[in-house]
């Protein structure tokens, strides 16, 4: 191994401020990588960025350094390949944390994919996203001398679908920051004021996307109320359950994502749409007052690369309610409620099992909560993709010395 190690990074995908799914892993991933190097001087780091880095990016210091630089159009396949040329004595290895690497690179690369659901699921895409997710991640994992997978699930897609060895890619998970930020009675009064909710109901965060399931979980939702007013009822002569009165909501927190139309006809024809509430897209603090009040998260998507959401509900002690496909069961483990995303039926029981749960089992859920949370780390995923570039920059080291 030589005595300094040069790393760069593409830091594109972390530098942004509203960071959803592939921004959060790779913001995370940046930041516990710092932490990790940040009393190795034999290591360096360059983090490559199209415009000014944003506030909550780690600080410069000696060994962990910001290049800013342009085109910003064209970035990855005009302006990274000829900075990498121009400098490619500086740095030994590349490392993106998203689907695009350049298709021409001097350097050996590492490269991340998050999921595979363009393949399966094209036409729940934009056109053009399609293409460029189709044709760009293969020759990125192609010319890739490791991959990083994001679940067992991914990692077994890569292999299937882009030929890639057992031993070139490598899992490395995203985790959940277990911030518990202090929030006011009021504040949080005023934010549930503002979009009115009121408990219980139940949660889902993320982009409205039609992979996200939600036509089907809106139905699924309809068809609990009914069931909950069915069952509130007690056997005749007897008086009504007094839970039929609490009005049971759905809120879904999250921006609206390229091809929702048929989502928001569902809410909008709702018999429950005054019961369905949008927040847009909500901050971690404002994330942490809705998992904390809901009684349930859903996420019912028809293919997940991993599945934050679900993993955050678990932080917070909230039961999330998965699709029983992809990676999600891999994400909950015993501590989820999993389903058939196809069956709404389904998925309404479930929710009612849940929201029965007696005080015995809420307490099981929780315990197998808190064991199934220690299973994510970013410190541990960021030393495993750290482990992962030093070995291929040994390994090229040793063949040019061939």
């Amino acid at each position: 191994m030589k005595n300094t190690i040069n790393i760069a990074i593409d830091g594109r995908e972390a530098n942004i401020l509203n960071r959803v799914g592939s921004n959060v892993y790779a913001f995370e991933i940046i930041t516990a990588l710092a932490v990790l190097l940040e009393n190795q001087d034999n290591i360096k780091v360059t983090v490559l960025l199209a415009k000014d880095k944003v506030s909550d990016m780690p600080k410069e210091r000696k060994n962990w350094s910001y290049v800013v630089f342009g085109p910003q159009k064209f970035w990855t396949q005009w302006a990274l390949p000829l900075h990498l040329f121009q400098r490619q004595k500086d740095y030994d290895i590349l490392f993106t944390p998203g689907h695009y690497a350049p298709r021409i690179s001097v350097i050996p690369y590492v490269s991340t994919v998050m999921d595979t659901a363009y393949l399966e699921f094209p036409e729940q895409f934009k056109e053009s996203d399609t293409f460029k997710l189709t044709n760009w991640t293969q020759y990125s994992v192609k010319n890739a001398k490791k991959v990083i997978a994001i679940s067992k699930y991914t990692k077994q897609q890569v292999i299937e679908n882009y030929k890639k060895s057992s031993n070139d890619v490598v899992i490395a998970y995203p985790a959940v920051v277990a911030k518990n930020h202090n929030i006011s009675d009021k504040k949080i009064k005023n934010f549930f004021k503002k979009h009115g909710i009121s408990e219980p109901y139940l949660l889902f965060v993320g982009t409205f996307q039609p992979r996200k399931n939600l036509v089907n979980l809106i139905e699924a939702f309809e068809i609990f109320d009914r069931m909950k007013a069915g069952r509130a009822l007690k056997k005749r002569g007897q008086t009504q359950d007094p839970s039929a009165h609490n009005k049971v909501k759905l809120v879904l927190a999250g921006k609206i994502g390229w091809l929702s139309d048929e989502i928001m006809l569902k809410i909008n024809t709702s018999s429950l749409k005054n019961r369905i509430i949008i927040t847009g897209f909500v901050s971690e603090e404002e994330k942490q007052m809705l998992y904390k009040k809901a009684f349930a998260s859903c996420l019912v998507g028809l293919h997940e690369g991993f599945g934050i959401p679900p993993l955050e509900s678990l932080n917070f002690l909230v039961p999330p309610i998965v699709s029983k496909t992809t990676s999600l069961p891999e994400v909950v483990g015993k501590a989820g409620f999993l389903v058939n995303p196809l069956d709404s039926k389904d998925i309404a029981n479930k929710i009612w099992e849940v929201f029965s749960l007696t005080s015995r089992n809420k307490g099981l859920f929780r315990k197998a909560a808190r064991r199934q949370i220690k299973k994510f780390n970013w410190a541990k995923s960021a030393e495993i993709i750290l482990d992962t570039l030093l070995e291929v920059i040994d390994q090229t080291t040793k063949n040019n010395t061939k």
